[in-house]
């Protein structure tokens, strides 16, 4: 492990080449922490700027994210402001949720209140090996069940592939040892609503004022109430990233690329190869991959959607190659149906030539006057 500010970056020895990370985003300002603060003339110290984006970095396209380590210009010890002047190198990088940089994912589900939902927890999975950024299974509430209980959600998941840490917020089970696991590092938490992770944020970083929304006990469901991603500086060094409305992961990924998302499907996948290299893995022949595993139909239900997705995002290109943008004079941009070349573009008279030439070496003259006929229609 490693401390986030002794990273090989340039030094910070100068206020031309102040490093920091980016703890929040919201709209076009960001805030920002830097690595060593700012001494004031009166050595009051200033631990973060809220920063603007230089115009160049605007015209190059380069977005600022959560999590982006940056270099910032001309501070303002009085209104604590500056500007990112440069985006250093991304380790990581992820688009949903918006996230730099980041080392693990934390994946917390509770076990009771409301109950565990397998297909659920299946789906959360998948999405976080597509990412291929490790990541903690984490679960909650293990106080609402018996020891024979968690022991049994323990050996099942780990049937999956996986090794959970059982937690409880309200008796301290396993927190000591998930500190542990989140030091010096930068983690994305991710889980569906009602799973506790705003009062597991609130245990880990006691200074964080979040509401916890109570679980709606009609719908067994919390209503989460950060509007946008944002870091929180764990004491024990590094950051927890929450990340509002990751709470129902979409599954982008190809179908063939699926099956390896599954760790206990991997684990059949290294005694060989399937007959088809394009192979589904749903009963065709010689396919090396056995049904008899639990997960084996949240896969098979995970494929549907995968295939279902990659023909609307097929119908989708083949509907943008059929049209062409144009810009008006006013600026404003729209679009205007591809003429099909072979039907409406006329030969060019090189072509022309081209073809006739061709002809006069190898077909009769009949042959001939009949094409220069079919091009001057």
């Amino acid at each position: 492990m490693h401390d986030l500010t002794s990273l090989n970056y340039p030094s910070t020895s100068n206020v031309s080449n102040i490093i920091g990370t980016v703890v929040a985003v919201q709209a076009n300002f960001y805030q920002v922490r830097l690595d060593q603060p700012l001494k004031e003339h009166n050595d009051a110290s200033i631990a973060h700027l809220l920063c603007t984006r230089r115009t160049r970095l605007k015209k190059i396209g380069q977005a600022v994210m959560v999590g982006d380590r940056v270099i910032v210009e001309e501070p303002d010890y009085q209104d604590a402001r500056g500007a990112i002047a440069r985006v250093l190198p991304r380790k990581t990088e992820l688009s949903r949720p918006p996230v730099a940089n980041a080392e693990q994912m934390l994946l917390v589900f509770a076990l009771e209140e409301p109950p565990l939902e397998t297909w659920q927890l299946s789906r959360f999975l998948v999405k976080a090996e597509s990412t291929e950024i490790p990541f903690l299974l984490c679960l909650n509430k293990a106080d609402l069940l018996t020891s024979t209980q968690q022991k049994t959600w323990h050996d099942r998941l780990k049937k999956w592939g996986y090794d959970p840490l059982l937690i409880s917020v309200t008796t301290f089970q396993g927190l000591e040892a998930l500190k542990d696991s989140l030091k010096d590092k930068i983690t994305i938490l991710a889980g569906p609503s009602g799973v506790g992770k705003s009062s597991l944020i609130n245990t880990l970083i006691p200074a964080v004022e979040q509401r916890v929304n109570r679980v709606s006990g009609k719908l067994q469901k919390g209503r989460h109430t950060t509007r946008h991603v944002e870091l929180f500086e764990l004491p024990r060094g590094g950051f927890l990233a929450d990340t509002p409305g990751f709470n129902q992961p979409h599954l982008d990924c190809s179908p063939t690329q699926l099956i390896h998302y599954f760790p206990e499907a991997r684990q059949q996948l290294k005694q060989g190869n399937c007959q088809f290299s394009n192979c589904f893995h749903r009963g065709e022949p010689n396919c090396i991959i056995d049904a008899n595993w639990e997960r084996y139909e949240h896969y098979l239900t995970f494929l549907k959607e995968a295939i279902a997705q990659q023909e609307v995002n097929q119908q989708m290109a083949d509907e943008e190659s059929k049209v062409k943008v144009k810009m008006k004079v006013s600026g404003k941009e729209y679009y205007e149906p591809k003429l099909e070349t072979k039907k409406y573009r006329r030969t060019s008279r090189r072509q022309k030539n081209q073809n006739l030439q061709d002809l006069y070496d190898s077909q009769s003259l009949e042959e001939l006057e009949e094409f220069e006929d079919d091009l001057n229609f």
